[in-house]
């Protein structure tokens, strides 16, 4: 599960994107990955994991909720399936 999603304030501030994605990892947990950034400059990756799913699917609702509230936009981005 993905997705992406941008904030633009305006102005002279930069343009800011958070990435997020739920994936299983190789030892049946799952695994939270929140990139957050400006296009085009370094980004930040922090990594949440799980023991079930239904707990990683509500964590990720909750985070992309949260920026939704936060001004952000959810788009869609050409890198991800």
């Amino acid at each position: 599960m993905h997705v992406y999603l941008q904030q633009h304030l305006g102005g002279s501030e930069p343009v800011r994107f958070v990435r997020l994605t739920l994936q299983p990892d190789l030892f049946g947990c799952w695994e939270l990955l929140r990139e957050s950034g400006s296009p085009g400059r370094r980004s930040q990756l922090r990594v949440t994991q799980f023991d079930a799913a239904d707990e990683a699917r509500l964590a990720f609702e909750r985070e992309r909720d949260a920026l939704l509230t936060r001004q952000f936009q959810i788009l869609p981005h050409p890198l991800l399936p």
